[in-house]
């Protein structure tokens, strides 16, 4: 399966990690807020649009069965999630 780019930048972080992780905690380490964002900042509703778009991906890889969660969200913390042998075989390509 070939991967969009940011496919590939959130699974290559999760796959990164030893242990399962929560997949929106990469989601500002890949589009980080610009200094002194916060609602009022010129560029806050596209930056908050793209944050709702790591969401999407993140659906998209699990859909993909490229990510499996491992330990599902429980009001502290969201779904902990891993990669799969088809996650890593798609990083590969």
């Amino acid at each position: 399966m070939a991967l969009s780019t940011d496919e590939r930048a959130l699974l290559t972080l999760i796959a990164n990690s030893h242990e399962p992780v929560v997949m929106s905690d990469f989601f500002h380490e890949l589009s980080p807020p610009a200094p002194g964002m916060n609602e009022h900042h010129p560029g806050h509703e596209e930056w908050a649009l793209r944050q709702i778009e790591w969401h999407r991906v993140s659906v998209q890889l699990w859909q993909h069965d490229l990510v499996r969660v491992v330990a599902p969200a429980n009001g502290e913390r969201g779904d902990m999630a891993e990669p799969t042998e088809a996650g890593i075989a798609a990083l590969a390509v």
